[in-house]
């Protein structure tokens, strides 16, 4: 399997993310913001966290207007699987690859901690090798990471079981604690938690792992 990471100016989460998909038996390709493809044969775009473009104007919003992200919309488009984490899922909402928004959060303080999520579907690739209502420990760190969405979009969400994860507490009030959801075709998903930040003992736990090798396991039957 082939993946591609995005670096934007300001991105500090890319060679992580790029090691989590490596551990989990990717090819991984770093791909910069200012190129216009994607690298023949991709199967999965990761969008790191970080700061890209110093979280001018909105966070995500210049990155989603580069020229590589035109790219990982039609990639999208085809069917493709993307994987935005914190910043990246920033990016991914403002280039309308998911619905809803990322505002301050409510107590207006950058947070950094590994707090609780619940598993809300395992139908997913990404979500595949979790229990349903599993709990799994992950860290945030984000300034804009409080979820909000129109009641009608909210709706669609919860009917559609597109909610990934739930906070089983939110650190930053985000609507119906939603930690993550997923496209109508459920090949993309947006997280403000970091799992390519746990998927080694040494990071303090193991959590993560699973996203990424039920991702990779989910795309070696397609």
């Amino acid at each position: 399997m082939k993946a591609a990471v995005i670096t934007f100016p300001g991105s500090n989460c890319d060679r992580d993310l790029a090691v989590a998909f490596a551990a989990a038996g990717a090819q991984v390709t770093r791909v910069w913001h200012k190129d216009a493809e994607l690298p023949e044969g991709t199967d999965v775009v990761g969008l790191p966290g970080g700061f890209s473009f110093g979280d001018y104007l909105r966070c995500g919003a210049i990155a989603a207007r580069s020229p590589i992200a035109r790219a990982v919309v039609e990639f999208a488009g085809r069917g493709g699987y993307v994987l935005g984490i914190c910043n990246g899922f920033q990016v991914l909402l403002e280039t309308g690859l998911l619905p809803g928004a990322l505002m301050r959060n409510a107590g207006l303080k950058f947070i950094c901690k590994p707090v609780t999520l619940k598993v809300a579907t395992t139908d997913s690739a990404f979500t595949r090798e979790y229990a349903p209502d599993q709990s799994i420990t992950i860290p945030v760190a984000h300034h804009d990471g409080n979820y909000q969405a129109d009641p009608e979009t909210l709706a669609r969400l919860q009917a559609e079981g597109r909610v990934a994860f739930r906070y089983a507490q939110t650190p930053n009030g985000s609507v119906d604690d939603i930690a993550g959801i997923l496209s109508a075709n459920r090949r993309v998903l947006g997280m403000m938690p970091h799992p390519e930040r746990a998927i080694s003992p040494v990071h303090g736990g193991t959590d993560g792992r699973a996203l990424f090798s039920g991702l990779m396991s989910a795309m070696a039957l397609t």
